[in-house]
């Protein structure tokens, strides 16, 4: 066993600010695997409901939950809920333990990743911009992809506690990185889920076997997690889950503000961003990214 593995395994205290799709299931394979887990939910009812079903303990505040905790997790839903939970009143950061971590599964900016970083170092505290991919199922199997920015010592600390949840975890380099890096992910997702709805419109149009179409290219080079998961509830006109089309333009929003930033050309994504609106504009917020096949449907 190397140090790194010695320290992670001495952490038992964790807490975990954010009960939703995502962070409930995380949090619950936390206390599978043995730590001692307090949460936290704004709609305390969710988080009685976590107690009952994976034991620990609940608390009625961010800074409750931050007290005595080696390591706290949040996983909320932008920016602005993210500086509530850690800056704002009764926030984490005003009871974090000298020398925690502060890890956060948040898809956020990586200026407010930058922000908070300098915000927990003047408290002695660590902080890790540490976003995920996998959606609600990658949560409940235990099988996220985590990116993680910050330092690499901290990082190596805590990364026992990512796995609980991870089937991938990597360090990216500095603060803010992690973001970055999951930028990229939605950039890449984004313009296969493009091409994707673009096919199976055309194969149906043309008078296809969809499905047939479907299991013989996803055996080739145009195979795609998105084809895989998504290619035929995408056949069937089916929306109703998965990773709903107010977050993804969220997350391009971002994406397209730091390319500005940076001087990237993001052409197709910045498409993508409207035709999401345009769904938005029809009452599918809620739907599965995928929905961009109905644009096409429906011109």
């Amino acid at each position: 066993m190397n140090q790194s593995q010695g320290s992670a395994q001495e952490v038992r205290r964790v807490s975990f600010i954010g009960l939703g799709v995502m962070g409930y299931p995380m949090a619950g394979y936390l206390a599978k695997n043995g730590y001692e887990v307090r949460v936290y939910n704004r709609t305390t009812e969710r988080a009685t409901e976590w107690v009952s079903q994976h034991g620990g303990e609940s608390v009625l505040s961010p800074a409750e939950a931050a007290e005595g905790a080696q390591v706290v997790c949040s996983c909320v839903g932008n920016d602005d809920d993210l500086r509530e939970v850690t800056t704002g009143e009764n926030g984490a950061f005003g009871a974090l333990e000298k020398d925690a971590v502060f890890i956060d599964h948040t898809t956020a900016s990586a200026t407010a990743a930058r922000d908070l970083a300098t915000a927990c170092a003047d408290r002695g505290a660590h902080f890790l911009d540490a976003p995920v991919s996998g959606g609600q199922a990658g949560a409940e199997n235990g099988a996220l992809t985590v990116m993680v920015g910050g330092e690499a010592d901290s990082f190596e600390r805590v990364r026992a506690v990512i796995d609980s949840y991870a089937r991938k975890v990597a360090w990216m380099g500095p603060v803010g990185n992690g973001q970055l890096t999951k930028m990229v992910n939605q950039i890449c997702i984004a313009g296969l889920l493009q091409g994707l709805s673009e096919g199976i419109n055309f194969a149906g149009r043309a008078g296809l076997d969809v499905d047939g179409v479907l299991d013989v290219i996803s055996k080739g080079a145009a195979q795609s997690w998105q084809m895989e998961n998504r290619g035929v509830t995408m056949h069937q006109d089916e929306f109703d889950f998965g990773f709903a089309v107010d977050w993804m333009r969220k997350d391009l929003g971002m994406c397209l503000d730091e390319a500005r930033r940076n001087g990237s050309l993001l052409p197709v994504s910045a498409l993508v961003n409207e035709f999401y609106g345009k769904i938005q504009a029809t009452g599918g917020g809620r739907w599965d990214t995928s929905s961009l096949i109905r644009l096409l449907r429906d011109h």
